[in-house]
């Protein structure tokens, strides 16, 4: 494999270089094989004698570890110097088809930014990611991705002690909002223009020749972050933690922390803990994303004048509200667009609101309607049947407009209303084992996640509404 580390050779004062710090008597704990696949990684990798390799012990021809400096606003107040606190960006893979993947170990030990961390990560935060990444890649959703995780018996204290770890995690690139902001606000426009040209450079070359090349990548910026929140919105994912140094500027769904996937459909559902106010709940996220590109624009506001800063953001709703109808259209079965498209959508919505149904087995259930038949599956789920089968009339009218045939359309709807989501009591069980040595509830759990809209009948245990202890586990920021 070849590596290269072009932060490292182009960026200098953008980070600081040190080695990992390897936690004692560690192992490699599980790996995506779907990930090493892409990677060009067969399974001679993954075995005892590479531990070093994953643990932060030993390197790879051609990195060079570093901490990369940034800043941003949390929580809506600027929270100043942030930066990798306990990760690495350790260099990047050139692969066969000219793209570059980066390598970044988490929890690799102090860094300069660690502030008052440890610069530790634990098994339990390190799986959630795990998991997490991969089961949103197979959900077709932009995301970083986690290659392996490695754990040992060096206690690391949260609330309680708990079992350290680490994580590869890869990236096309680790690009935040906050870098910008970081030297914008510490009065160096020249490394905020150095910065833009290495993004342009290295990920939006197309075009690097043009005068209006940051303007023509902002506006990029603005489309990718609307279609990822776009994305988020429509599987029912919930970040928790949408931090402008959480944002990617790739448009990739970046720090997974306290998320989870909405159980009863509740548009005001708070997945952290710690989200006293409410600030990022699963409805505030379009917001969210345009007030992060707003602290983006500021910060570039060196590079592009009020009014092309403006017009760049106009484009935001226009893209959130084009992919989200486009997915929630696929959702209901509706390939071809007509006027009462969002009331049926809106009256839907409503209805599970009220009822608190299911987020993701509705839409599967409703997969399954048959368009000449007056009843549907879904109607068992619903308590006021009388609302739900007026609905429902409607509904099957429009779908018979589509003529297209209830298989076909079954078919494709199945490909947009998976069948499993990673609920957060499943993470919690796999964790629990996991944390004891066994990890057959983890690997049964990625090759469930891994076809996330196949009705896999030796998964189906995995595809139920959750118990009632499950919609009720607190996940802070710590997770």
């Amino acid at each position: 494999m070849q590596f290269n580390n072009t932060w490292h050779h182009e960026l200098e004062g953008f980070y600081t270089a040190l080695q990992p710090t390897p936690l004692s008597h560690s192992r490699l704990l599980c790996h995506s094989p779907s990930l090493a696949q892409e990677l060009g990684l067969d399974e001679s990798w993954f075995s005892e004698d590479k531990t070093p390799l994953w643990s932060g012990e030993a390197l790879l021809p051609g990195m060079q570890p570093l901490a990369q400096v940034y800043s941003g606003h949390q929580f809506g107040v600027w929270a100043g110097q942030l930066g990798d606190g306990r990760g690495l960006l350790l260099g990047e893979q050139q692969l066969p088809d000219g793209r570059k993947m980066d390598w970044h170990l988490k929890g690799a030990g102090l860094t300069p930014y660690s502030r008052m961390g440890d610069g530790r990560a634990v098994l339990r935060s390190s799986l959630r990611e795990f998991l997490a990444s991969e089961a949103m890649h197979h959900l077709g959703v932009p995301t970083t991705r986690a290659l392996t995780v490695v754990t040992s018996d060096e206690p690391v204290y949260r609330e309680t002690s708990e079992r350290g770890a680490m994580l590869l995690r890869v990236a096309e690139s680790h690009l935040r909002f906050g870098h910008f902001e970081h030297f914008f606000y510490a009065g160096e426009p020249e490394k905020v223009r150095q910065l833009a040209d290495y993004a342009i450079r290295h990920h939006w070359s197309q075009w690097q020749e043009e005068s209006d090349r940051y303007q023509l990548w902002f506006s990029d910026v603005v489309k990718r972050t609307a279609r990822l929140i776009a994305h988020w919105q429509s599987i029912g994912f919930a970040h928790g933690v949408m931090n402008t140094d959480n944002m990617s500027l790739l448009g990739l769904t970046l720090d997974y922390g306290p998320y989870g996937f909405l159980d009863d459909y509740k548009p005001d559902f708070i997945c952290n803990h710690s989200d006293y106010q409410g600030r990022y709940s699963f409805e505030n996220q379009p917001m969210i994303g345009l007030w992060n590109l707003n602290r983006l624009a500021h910060a570039l506001s060196g590079l592009l004048s009020t009014e092309q800063l403006k017009q760049a953001l106009s484009g935001y709703e226009e893209e959130l509200m084009r992919c989200w109808g486009a997915q929630m259209r696929a959702k209901l079965g509706f390939f071809t667009g007509a006027s009462d498209d969002n009331e049926i959508l809106t009256s839907l919505l409503a209805m599970m609101s009220r009822e608190g149904s299911d987020y993701t087995l509705t839409f599967r259930l409703l997969s399954e309607t048959a368009q000449q038949q007056s009843a549907s599956p879904l109607r068992d789920e619903f308590i006021d049947r009388e609302a739900f089968d007026s609905w429902y009339n409607i509904y099957r009218q429009r779908l018979i407009q589509e003529g297209i045939s209830d298989e076909e359309r079954q078919r494709k709807m199945k490909q947009a209303n998976p069948a499993i989501v990673l609920r957060n009591y499943l993470a919690q069980q796999a964790i629990e084992r996991a944390e004891q040595d066994d990890i057959s509830v983890l690997t049964r759990l990625l090759q469930a996640l891994s076809q996330p809209f196949t009705d896999a009948p030796e998964f189906a245990d995995l595809m139920r509404r959750p118990p009632d202890w499950g919609k009720k586990l607190a996940v802070s920021c710590s997770s």
